[in-house]
């Protein structure tokens, strides 16, 4: 008997301890997916689909630009944006890192191609990016804070 009820607390302990782990992957994924459709509505220009995977006071700090703080302010921004160029990228994760249970980052790096839509020349485009999630009141991964920078060399 005294087999059987250690067993049954190892059993125990492990589940236990399994859970972190399973809580973790599962907001893993669920970030990767807000990632996934980021990158989707980035190349389609979808401004809509990008401003709703913002928290509602989220931050927008991109590259030689002010930040731009609430959804509004985002909405204005990325349709500057994508009056301004054509991006076709991808992006590649380096790291998800979980800092609680509401909060966590990711490091990506993109890189594909950006058209001039003033003039239609086209060149490589390369960032790193550094994406701050947060868990809303109803569950879902939000960006908090998204700021990047180029890895491209200055055009000559």
């Amino acid at each position: 008997m005294k087999n059987i009820v250690l067993t049954t607390m190892a059993a125990g302990v492990a589940l236990a301890a399994s859970i972190p782990a399973l809580a973790e992957d599962t907001n893993t994924s669920a970030i990767q997916n807000v990632l996934s459709t980021y990158e989707t509505a980035l190349n389609t220009q979808d401004t809509d689909t990008i401003v709703s995977l913002y928290a509602d006071d989220g931050v927008f700090m991109p590259q030689h630009s002010q930040p731009q703080v609430g959804r509004d302010n985002i909405r204005a921004a990325y349709y500057r944006v994508f009056e301004a160029i054509t991006l076709d990228v991808e992006f590649e994760v380096d790291e998800i890192r979980q800092l609680s249970g509401d909060w966590a980052f990711v490091r990506t790096r993109s890189d594909g191609t950006v058209k001039i839509n003033a003039t239609g020349d086209s060149g490589p485009e390369g960032n790193q990016e550094l994406f701050l999630f947060q868990r809303t009141e109803d569950g879902n991964w939000k960006i908090a804070r998204y700021i990047f920078s180029t890895t491209n060399p200055p055009r000559g």
